[in-house]
């Protein structure tokens, strides 16, 4: 199973938690989707939960932060050498930081920001706590990618922030490209938004492995989920995206059944 104890690398997908009103509801929701073990953080953690899956760290559950008003959403959070580095090249490419780069207790530094179409990131500077230690396997965050209907201007903003080069893999209906990192390994995509139907804001969404996409689909919606979208097959597995009971939106892939 792919596992880590080691911090990544800048610029990789290294770490996704959700905001929620209410942790205790969306710990017992997941625990029983994707099968983690929820533990308590310290008090000073401020009721932020770690998901384990077989003893590695997966994910986090925690509450909204601040007064203002805003949705439970899933969070993608980046790897940084240095935070304070990463915040300026984010303002410096015209994204926005919502607040200055911060210590989390002694296991990291981070900050929230925005890209200039307003796809919102997380940033991680890892201590104590290197990020997910465990990836690509069933019950574990395995993709993230970009929806943004700005594409041209978000592939130049994050190459400028993360150095990120594109490889096109789309077409001309659903155009689609990944980023790699400096060996060639595709590390998450971008997907172009701006002919599909509505009107969706810009977000970074998180791909969760599973083994048995309809069946996952359908434990969601019992669960109290709601399936927006699937189960559709592709060349990269049979997927599906939910909004969890608490409205944060995630993707569900069985990348073991392929079309194509």
């Amino acid at each position: 199973m792919p596992t880590t104890d080691k911090a990544w690398p800048q610029g990789t997908p290294c770490w996704v938690d959700c905001s929620v009103d209410d942790p205790a509801a969306a710990r017992d929701f997941y625990s029983q989707l994707l099968g983690w073990e929820v533990l308590d953080s310290p008090p000073e953690a401020g009721g932020y939960l770690m998901a384990m899956l077989d003893g590695k760290p997966a994910a986090g559950i925690g509450p909204k932060m601040g007064e203002a008003a805003m949705p439970s959403v899933w969070t993608t959070y980046f790897a940084a050498d240095s935070a304070d580095a990463v915040a300026g090249s984010v303002q410096a490419a015209g994204g926005a930081v919502f607040m200055p780069p911060f210590d989390v207790m002694d296991v990291g530094r981070m900050f929230i920001a925005a890209d200039p179409a307003g796809a919102v990131f997380g940033v991680w500077e890892a201590k104590a706590h290197t990020g997910a230690g465990i990836f690509n396997e069933p019950g574990a965050y395995c993709w993230n990618d970009l929806h943004t209907n700005a594409y041209a201007s978000s592939q130049d903003f994050y190459g400028q922030v993360f150095g990120w080069k594109f490889d096109e893999i789309g077409n001309e209906q659903m155009p689609y490209s990944t980023f790699a990192d400096a060996h060639g390994r595709p590390m998450g995509g971008m997907a172009d938004t701006t002919g599909q139907p509505g009107d969706m804001p810009n977000y970074w969404l998180t791909w969760f492995q599973v083994a048995g996409t309809d069946a996952s689909l359908e434990k969601a919606k019992q669960l109290g989920a709601t399936v927006l979208m699937g189960p559709d097959d592709s060349p990269f597995g049979r997927m599906g995206i939910v909004a969890g009971p608490q409205g944060e939106v995630f993707g569900l892939i069985d990348t073991t059944v392929t079309i194509g």
